[in-house]
């Protein structure tokens, strides 16, 4: 569905980043609610049109920082934890009292640098992320500050957003801070900065035009982090919005023609995807699927235990397999859901018997068709 029309971007997911300056009163310190109120409407309205949404919300170390009586500045890493601990809470419940008036629950998710680094971790966010916003969920993420170490963490909101936003195959990321998006100077003190809408490529010159923290002095990050985080972004073929939150209806006024800078990926979402698990140059495992699953993989459906005849090798959960027909061609490559006992032990059966031979399921799809390339081109026969 075309969301950000203005900026020809069809969105089916979307993640939204808020920073602290937005999160928390400028003067109390306190949440924002009539700006979370605000996002909440927005957002339910996505929700209506079947846009799934997710939130990555900064504030819970400025929320937890008084609560504690610590000061607002010169925090150790491990008072900066506690201080996460304290006020991440406190974030939580106004995201749910945000959103109670639309019917739409709300999921705490903490992630660390190694959860997104580790693959397996990075699948088992994935997966939850998945079936939260299938759900009808809005996930409300933060980087878990309780017990990151100050070597392994992202330090800003902004790049845990963008690795979200590649996680979950995201085809939007908005940014929401206090300023109104990449400017030729910094509009905060320059009265004759521009606007700068469209970006199709991250090049030098704008690089040095990012700069700066929030003018707010309660977040981490700055322009030149959301130049960063759009990096990472395109390179999933991700589009960026970054805009100011300060107006009526934040995260739509972000998808309109002149709402902000908009940067191009800069690769197509399908192809960076595709091209990364058509780039195993040898598949540590192999499936061997039957003619009705043949048939459901070439017309781009996801592969279900009940298809599958057989399977070698010794991968993991995560690892890109090959996908055979009985004869032995090759249909495909995939990324697999389960281990290869896993399979073995699953092979054949209906999705809603997997539960009971394994005592969980991990999925319906033992590769899901998001994770899955065709050999060659090809149509169901």
């Amino acid at each position: 569905m075309a969301f950000a029309a203005g900026w020809s971007v069809d969105v089916q997911r979307v993640v939204i980043k808020l920073g602290s300056s937005l999160v928390l009163d400028a003067q109390t310190r306190a949440l924002n609610m009539p700006f979370l109120y605000a996002v909440s409407r927005d957002v339910s309205d996505l929700l209506n049109q079947d846009i799934q949404c997710v939130i990555v919300s900064s504030g819970a170390v400025g929320l937890g920082r008084p609560r504690l009586g610590l000061t607002a500045s010169g925090l150790t890493l491990n008072q900066r934890q506690a201080a996460a601990a304290a006020g991440q809470t406190v974030l939580v419940q106004g995201w749910e009292r945000a959103f109670e008036p639309h019917g739409v629950p709300v999921a705490q998710a903490l992630l660390t640098y190694g959860d997104i680094e580790r693959r397996r971790s990075w699948l088992n966010a994935r997966s939850t992320l998945r079936e939260l916003v299938g759900c009808g969920a809005v996930p409300v993420i933060n980087e878990n500050d309780t017990v990151s170490t100050e070597e392994l963490r992202f330090g800003d909101n902004d790049r845990l957003a963008a690795r979200v936003a590649q996680m979950i195959s995201a085809d939007l990321l908005i940014l929401l801070s206090d300023v109104p998006g990449v400017c030729t100077a910094d509009p905060r003190h320059d009265p004759n900065a521009t606007l700068i809408e469209d970006i199709s490529e991250i090049t030098p010159q704008i690089e040095a035009l990012a700069g700066g923290a929030g003018a707010s002095g309660v977040g981490t990050g700055g322009m030149a982090t959301k130049i960063a985080a759009a990096r990472i972004a395109g390179s999933a073929g991700c589009t960026t919005l970054i805009a100011s939150g300060r107006v009526d209806h934040p995260v739509m006024a972000a998808a309109q023609r002149g709402g902000g800078s908009c940067i191009r990926p800069s690769v197509d979402a399908g192809s960076s995807r595709q091209a990364w698990i058509a780039g195993a140059l040898e598949p540590v495992g192999r499936l061997v699927l039957d003619s009705g699953a043949v048939k459901a993989v070439l017309s781009g459906k996801s592969l279900l235990p009940v298809g599958l005849k057989a399977a070698s090798g010794g991968f993991n959960r995560g690892d890109v397999v090959r996908l055979d027909d009985e004869a032995g061609q090759m249909i495909g490559k995939g990324v697999v859901g389960y281990d290869v006992e896993e399979v073995r032990r699953i092979a054949g059966l209906k999705t809603d018997s997997v539960e009971a031979e394994l005592g969980y399921r991990r999925g319906s799809a033992v590769v899901h068709c998001e994770d899955l390339v065709l050999a060659a081109p090809a149509k169901p026969g």
